[in-house]
């Protein structure tokens, strides 16, 4: 009976950034050694390959695609490749899979087989976010995306504040990049004066911004997150 593959958790760029810069060698080297992934859209997933291994045939690559339309049956496909000893990679559309995207359902399927999952080191904006915020470390949560609906959002923006000032816990969220600015106004709305906020958008790309001020201060203050991608601490 073969020995079983490994599902490698691959991390990739937060956008436009020099590779080198954020990606180490080994992550790269593991690329070059894979020929079945995971991923959460087959095009980007090829781009990004193509481009660390010009000289790799991606007509012999094995893409399974995992996205919010991909049907509970078709999760444990890549399993047959693994327990056939081949290893396989999971690829986010932007950093570390299994955060803020459907990965965590593979890596679930290959703990309940028995496989060996490996994590590889990469860029994780919501982790980036937080030690460049000033914010605690040491309690903190990650909200996922909030409500869509103002009025829910509101509540839970109030339910996040009331909870970060309980607990010492500084509260982590994001928003669809066009929906940012709605989202800083809804911020400013719902929460009081004195609660800190940090923006970190574009992070480890030329165009980072990270800055931490009050809510009272950032309303004094002009800033275009329209369409880039942002992540949001508050801490009461």
């Amino acid at each position: 009976m073969a020995e079983k593959g490994k599902l490698y958790l691959i991390p990739t760029t937060l956008g436009d950034s020099e590779i080198a810069g954020v990606i180490p060698q080994r992550v790269v080297e593991i690329i070059g050694q894979l020929d079945v992934f995971v991923v959460e859209n087959i095009r980007t997933a090829r781009r990004y390959i193509r481009f660390l291994h010009a000289e790799k045939s991606i007509d012999n690559i094995t893409f399974y695609e995992l996205n919010k339309h991909t049907e509970v049956a078709d999760v444990s496909l890549f399993l047959k490749d693994i327990k056939a000893g081949r290893d396989v990679g999971m690829l986010s559309e932007a950093g570390n899979p299994g955060i803020a995207d459907p990965g965590a359902s593979i890596v679930a399927v290959a703990h309940a087989n028995n496989c060996q999952v490996v994590p590889l080191v990469g860029p994780s904006s919501i982790l980036m976010a937080l030690i460049a915020s000033g914010m605690n470390g040491q309690n903190f949560a990650f909200n996922g995306y909030l409500p869509i609906d103002a009025g829910e959002r509101s509540k839970k923006l109030q339910m996040l504040e009331k909870r970060s000032r309980a607990e010492n816990q500084s509260q982590i969220f994001m928003e669809t990049p066009f929906r940012n600015p709605k989202m800083l106004e809804d911020v400013y709305k719902s929460l009081q004066a004195s609660t800190r906020l940090c923006i970190a958008c574009d992070i480890s790309l030329k165009s980072e911004f990270i800055q931490t001020k009050t809510i009272g201060e950032w309303k004094k203050k002009s800033v275009n997150l329209h369409k880039r991608p942002a992540i949001f601490i508050i801490h009461a």
